[in-house]
């Protein structure tokens, strides 16, 4: 197998990984920014339902923020556990 296509297998696979990382910390804090600002629209609007508005606001940003974890989680399979990699030398060797 060519060291020069493992290589660019392995920095195509870096540079992905990198960009779905920022989009996934991007998607997350926008998403903390439209929950809080609801959040607060809700507050001024109702101000008795605060605590029960708080609740719903911080189990629905747990859920939310779990989404980076999952990405990160995959992102670290395919940096480590390269299927690219594994298809470049089937291909290679087909």
């Amino acid at each position: 197998m060519d060291p020069q296509a493992v290589a660019m297998v392995y920095a195509y696979t870096a540079t992905g990984v990198g960009i779905i990382l920022g989009l996934a910390g991007l998607g997350s804090a926008l998403g903390w920014g439209l929950i809080c600002s609801r959040f607060i629209e809700a507050i001024a609007r109702q101000p008795e339902l605060r605590a029960q508005l708080t609740g719903q606001m911080l189990f629905v940003g747990g859920l939310m923020e779990a989404f980076p974890f999952i990405v990160l989680g995959m992102s670290m399979w395919f940096t480590f556990a390269n299927p690219f990699l594994s298809g470049l030398q089937a291909a290679a060797g087909g």
